[in-house]
């Protein structure tokens, strides 16, 4: 396995330049870096090169994360609405491709956070989602990029909450870059098992995400650590696991993932940095 983190666990914006932290995750001790797409949208092929050839230079695995807003909406009913986002998504996936990153997750087959004051139909939504993504998933399959498919909480969103809805859209898709993208935050929320979630996904596995039942890094809370690394070393997972925490309460970042209090105290100098370093040996040490 390889082991990494998002970038915004650094950051209160979502839209920064992320290049410096290739060099920070690797002092740190880490192997991958998840960089945000909503950042590459009218990127310059300049500042392509620069990621490419920092992550070159240090050894380190890019991955793409995306949480589309509702303009870019797969799971559109209106067909011109579908259209523009299939559009938006075959951007993305090139500039992916040009970098040389593989990998792109999230909740990439609805949009991000979901606003619930609007009215909404899961099963005509489902159905719509399927279609678009099979559309955009054509085009990362032919990219050699898995197209890996978050499932989020009830409260971020609908289409799919649980690993076994994840499965039966995947099989309604049925492209072989579609994987599904596993996050230990929404599993503690959603699933009856973590373990048994993890295990019945098995070789659909394209990406694990990893954070605290309190969004801190792993081992500041109460989520069985050990457990979860037995199972994915039973599925035989070797892919990339990202830290995915969230604990500073200011800026774009704290109000969509709805952070109201740091959960750390991030004003101490090095704090972040020591929290971080300290997650990784962790994670290295039960997962392995």
């Amino acid at each position: 396995m390889k082991y990494g983190i998002y970038f915004a666990y650094w950051e209160d914006e979502w839209n920064v330049d992320q290049v410096k932290y290739v060099k920070k995750v690797k002092e740190l001790g880490f192997d991958t870096l998840e960089i945000s797409c909503a950042a590459l949208k009218n990127i310059s092929r300049e500042k392509m090169d620069e990621y490419k050839n920092a992550a070159k230079e240090y050894g380190i695995t890019l991955t793409g994360n995306f949480g589309p807003t509702a303009a870019e909406n797969l799971s559109a009913s209106d067909e011109s609405e579908a259209d523009h986002a299939v559009e938006v998504y075959r951007d993305i996936l090139e500039k992916l491709a040009y970098m040389d990153i593989h990998t792109i997750g999230g909740g990439i087959y609805s949009y991000w956070p979901v606003d619930y004051s609007k009215p909404f139909d899961k099963r005509r939504d489902w159905e719509a989602a399927v279609k678009n993504v099979k559309k955009v998933a054509r085009i990362a399959e032919d990219l050699g990029i898995d197209y890996c498919l978050e499932v989020l909480n009830r409260f971020e969103g609908y289409l799919l909450n649980t690993a076994a809805e994840a499965l039966e859209f995947i099989k309604d898709v049925d492209v072989s870059s579609v994987k599904v993208l596993l996050d230990t935050f929404h599993m503690n929320i959603e699933e009856d098992s973590i373990v048994d979630a993890i295990l019945m996904t098995g070789d659909k596995l394209g990406h694990v995400h990893v954070g605290e039942n309190n969004r801190r890094v792993p081992g500041k809370g109460n989520l069985p650590w050990a457990e979860i690394g037995k199972a994915l070393r039973r599925i035989n997972y070797q892919k990339n696991v990202v830290m995915e925490p969230f604990v500073m309460d200011r800026g774009g970042v704290a109000s969509d993932i709805k952070v109201w209090r740091p959960v750390c105290d991030y004003t101490e100098p090095g704090r972040l940095d020591r929290d971080a370093e300290g997650a990784v040996r962790f994670l290295r040490h039960v997962f392995e």
